[in-house]
């Protein structure tokens, strides 16, 4: 059980606050409801302490995106082919290798007893996220569980293919920047001091630039140690600033305003709200829910302050598409109106479907073109740089020679 701190509106319209305690924030609605009250936003309040129950250890969330898909697709297919739900659940257990072996265990006991397969899901958040437990309670709710898992698995597809192709454009420049930082760093402290000692021999006036380079290179070999200690000290201190709230904002600002990243980030968040919005929405998933589920699924705080006001403008009677349509440096236009046009003929889900597919097309070709552009101006950038050093330390040789002859 987690403790969330909800704001929510009574019978007769009157604005309400409090705490609750639920599993998460669809169980925490479906409580509320009971009381007639609805729910406009709920935050979870952080309690201290591990659970070994709960999956707060790290190694209870070592199960792959991969593994996920398949358990969620293999599932639906066996109850949909007829069987019942634990001799599913003792196949994919006998299937499952590692972490999710373990956990399949645990879920199928706690089926056995009689709890719901959602239920048996929350103990495990690490793994189960608010969007695969959400869907899957709506699903046991609404008396299509088939239907639900077949999303979650469509929703965890895609979600994955779009992020492995965004980390495989960014891949190879990182090893090739990762490369030529190993290099230069060991020219610098091998091969440079060498060729120094030979200059300063002959007592001859040296480029700037060679004069430059040789200075740094003094600085490397005579202060490796110090410079390795303020290097860690600033990749930590880097790493606890970004990791604030503060921090992420300003890594959510930057990536929306850098050029070609700032598109491909506002395509991504648009495909991975409309799609998730579209999964939950067809599974029967209160729209209020829905939409604080899917701003648990996004990482961008800017994109997560937009869906909380979101789940607040509904509440006054205001279409979804408003919010959308108001914030157009966030969420494309074509969004709003999409979104519009599905509120109008009640058919919201396929609208917001249509939404992510498109947007995912366009994404999956910006990544290629990028991973295009990026090859050749690495390549100059390479040439650039060795160019540079290698002039800086050839042009004194060649003045050296003219000297002595």
């Amino acid at each position: 059980m987690s403790l969330f701190h909800y704001k929510a509106t009574g019978v007769e319209g009157e604005p309400l606050e409090g705490d609750m305690e639920a599993t998460d924030k669809f169980d925490l609605s479906h409580k509320l409801k009971k009381d007639n009250i609805s729910i406009i936003s709920a935050s979870e309040k952080k309690v201290g302490g591990f659970s070994f129950a709960s999956g707060d250890l790290p190694f209870l969330g070592s199960v792959k995106p991969h593994d996920k898909i398949i358990f969620a697709r293999n599932l639906s297919s066996m109850i949909e082919a007829g069987l019942p739900m634990i001799r599913a659940l003792s196949i994919i257990e006998r299937q499952s290798k590692g972490e999710l072996k373990k956990i399949m265990v645990v879920i199928g006991e706690e089926v056995s007893r009689g709890k719901t397969l959602s239920d048996a899901m929350m103990l495990y958040p690490k793994v189960f996220s608010h969007l695969f437990v959400s869907m899957t309670k709506a699903g046991e709710e609404s008396g299509n569980l088939v239907l639900a898992l077949k999303n979650v698995s469509m929703q965890l597809e895609k979600s994955y293919i779009l992020n492995k192709k965004i980390k495989g454009a960014l891949m190879y420049p990182a090893v090739i920047f990762c490369l030529m930082l190993v290099i230069g760093t060991l020219l610098l402290i091998y091969v440079v001091p060498t060729l120094s000692s030979t200059f300063a021999s002959f007592g001859t006036q040296l480029p700037l630039s060679t004069r430059i380079i040789i200075a740094v290179s003094n600085g490397l070999k005579d202060h490796i140690v110090i410079i390795l200690c303020v290097l860690f000290v600033i990749i930590g201190l880097c790493i606890w600033f970004f990791g604030t709230s503060r921090g992420k904002r300003i890594i959510d600002w930057t990536t929306l305003h850098l050029p070609v990243v700032g598109d491909i980030t506002r395509e991504v968040n648009s495909a991975r709200t409309a799609r998730t919005l579209s999964s939950l929405i067809s599974s029967g998933v209160d729209i209020v829910v829905a939409l604080s589920v899917t701003e648990d699924v996004l990482q961008n705080s800017y994109y997560k302050a937009v869906l909380r006001q979101t789940q607040e403008v509904i509440q006054k009677g205001d279409p979804i598409s408003k919010i959308f349509s108001d914030n157009p440096h966030l969420y494309p236009i074509f969004v709003g109106e999409m979104v519009a046009v599905g509120e109008e003929t009640g058919k919201i889900g396929d609208m917001l479907m249509g939404v992510a597919e498109f947007y995912e097309e366009d994404v999956d070709q910006k990544t290629k073109d990028m991973s295009s552009i990026i090859e050749p101006v690495l390549m100059i950038v390479i040439g650039t740089a060795v160019g540079i050093f290698a002039l800086s330390m050839i042009t004194p040789i060649y003045s050296l020679s003219s000297a002595i002859s």
